[in-house]
């Protein structure tokens, strides 16, 4: 067993997370179900983590990463409770997604890729989520579509998060 590498409290983690491991244990076809379950036991996927992955499956480090990488749906970065996704398809991005975009920085202070210092929000933009109609549109929690945005309704859509 691999201890974390931060020494911040997570042997609890690392209990939990070796636990997941052993239904897969030396068996590289579980990658993928075991990255899942280890980005919903942590909220994304730290590398002392993938450590304990790959050499509880027999994969390389490298391998591991890989796939983390290849898949949008995991993370290497902490996340925040909501997801906001902002869309920048060609119809989104012809009504307005820059401007969108710009006022959604303003409000909490972030760039897409990152996430608010309380947790709150995690700003990416994406490529398309099927809203065209609605464009300029963002979706939030991959559940809850905003669309027609203004820039002077992002405030009132945020404090929805709250």
């Amino acid at each position: 067993m691999v201890a974390c590498e931060c020494k911040c409290g997570e042997d609890e983690l690392t209990k939990q997370l070796e636990k997941i491991i052993d239904q897969y244990r030396g068996q590289p076809t579980g990658l993928i179900q075991v990255l899942t379950r280890a980005q919903e036991l942590i909220g994304y996927l730290p590398r002392w983590a993938l450590i304990m992955i790959a050499e509880g499956l027999g994969l390389s480090l490298q391998e591991v990463y890989g796939v983390v990488t290849f898949y949008a749906f995991f993370s290497l970065i902490p996340r925040g409770r909501h997801k906001i996704s902002v869309c920048a398809g060609t119809a989104c991005y012809v009504k307005g997604t820059k401007m969108v975009l710009k006022t959604l920085r303003e409000a909490i202070g972030i760039k897409p890729g990152q996430t608010t210092p309380d947790s709150r929000f995690t700003l990416e933009i994406v490529r398309c989520i099927g809203a065209c109609g609605l464009a300029p549109a963002m979706i939030i929690d991959g559940k809850d579509v905003h669309g027609r945005l203004e820039p002077e309704q992002i405030p009132a859509i945020l404090e929805q998060y709250a």
